[in-house]
């Protein structure tokens, strides 16, 4: 009921933030250095994030009303992260588009941003056990579940809290950042961002059927709390994001802007930490890992070479690499797609590798 509410939003009601935001004269600014074909979408709306964030939170509220049921904290804190971090990238979207420059909060700003957002997520995270005191997160290093000997909380209260805290903010950052680099073309980030988000409901939903009885000692399930509340919020954000890829796809007609890139990184950072599944959300966002790393072998092999040499010299012929393929005459719809296949690879993978180690593990 979740994502067909948020679909129908975003499928029905994008176009009328098309015409708001035309309005409001909110439309992309394209940055000189970037490649000459994306300088026809100079104008385009963009801060579509907010109709994604928007049509995700009504759904989910609007569905649990309808079925008489109460939010849970694991979902409250899930819709918060992405409306926090969406606020964030708000902020960042309307300096550019105020300003007309690609530069909108500063590095620092934007990184204090999402520590106190991580921060606020990390605190509350790990306070309102359940009635068998599990809470929403927990101070183990999960991979498919906690992994009882990466446990923070052994460091002590004062130093375990700071390093859980520190630990919170590299995931989240890292993967708000990654959806943000990943939304360069139209339809790539969305695309993406649907299937591994898609992924967590799946997982809400496999948790949720083998959640730990105390009645029962089964050794192979799983203590997250409210698991099928997070599916239901993952359900709610698909189908908004699904909604808006009907004009968000190649020629896009609205971008979702760094309101829509940095709230989604953070639901999907934060479903990652709340199912207890951290370290797979690397193959799960695997996508975002390789575009982001891209960025990355660029950066330090342009400043290694400039510092040996006295001229910097380039990996690829433009970072992130989708714009490398760019720069190579491939079509955007190509790469797009061609993304998008790796990308559900890596989400298949991650899928089956958490079904594997529930098998055999």
């Amino acid at each position: 009921m979740a994502g067909a509410i948020s679909l129908a939003f975003t499928l029905f009601l994008t176009p009328a933030f098309i015409w708001l935001f035309k309005k409001l004269q909110w439309g992309q600014f394209i940055r000189e250095d970037g490649p000459k074909s994306h300088h026809t979408k100079r104008g385009t709306p963009t801060m579509g994030g907010i109709a994604i964030i928007g049509g995700s939170v009504l759904a989910y509220f609007l569905a649990k009303a309808i079925n008489g049921e109460t939010p849970t904290i694991s979902a409250l804190l899930a819709l918060f992260m992405m409306v926090g971090l969406g606020a964030v990238g708000f902020v960042d979207d309307f300096i550019k588009t105020h300003k007309q420059r690609s530069l909108g909060l500063s590095g620092w700003a934007k990184i204090a941003g999402q520590g106190v957002i991580a921060t606020i997520f990390a605190v509350l995270a790990i306070r309102f056990p359940n009635e068998q005191g599990i809470t929403p997160a927990s101070q183990k290093i999960s991979f498919t579940r906690d992994i009882p000997w990466l446990d923070i909380a052994s460091w002590g209260t004062v130093i375990g809290t700071a390093v859980f805290i520190a630990w919170i903010y590299f995931l989240v950052a890292s993967t708000s950042n990654g959806v943000n680099i990943a939304d360069g073309l139209d339809g790539l980030a969305t695309g993406s961002t649907i299937m591994a988000i898609g992924a967590y409901a799946i997982i809400g939903f496999w948790e949720f059927n083998q959640a730990c009885d105390p009645l029962l000692k089964v050794a192979q399930c799983y203590a997250s709390r409210d698991p099928l509340d997070l599916a239901v919020v993952a359900s709610a954000i698909v189908g908004a994001l699904i909604g808006f890829l009907w004009w968000n796809t190649s020629p896009a007609q609205i971008f979702m802007g760094d309101t829509g890139s940095l709230g989604l990184g953070g639901a999907l950072a934060a479903l990652a930490i709340l199912s207890r599944t951290e370290l797979l959300l690397l193959l799960i966002g695997g996508i975002f890992v390789i575009v982001t790393g891209s960025v990355i072998i660029q950066r330090v092999y342009f400043k290694l070479t400039k510092w040996s040499s006295g001229t910097g010299r380039r990996v690829f012929l433009m970072s992130p690499l989708h714009h490398h393929y760019e720069q190579k005459g491939w079509a955007q719809i190509t790469i797009v797609v061609r993304f998008w296949i790796i990308c559900g690879l890596c989400v298949l993978g991650g899928i089956g590798l958490f079904y594997i180690e529930w098998t055999y593990g």
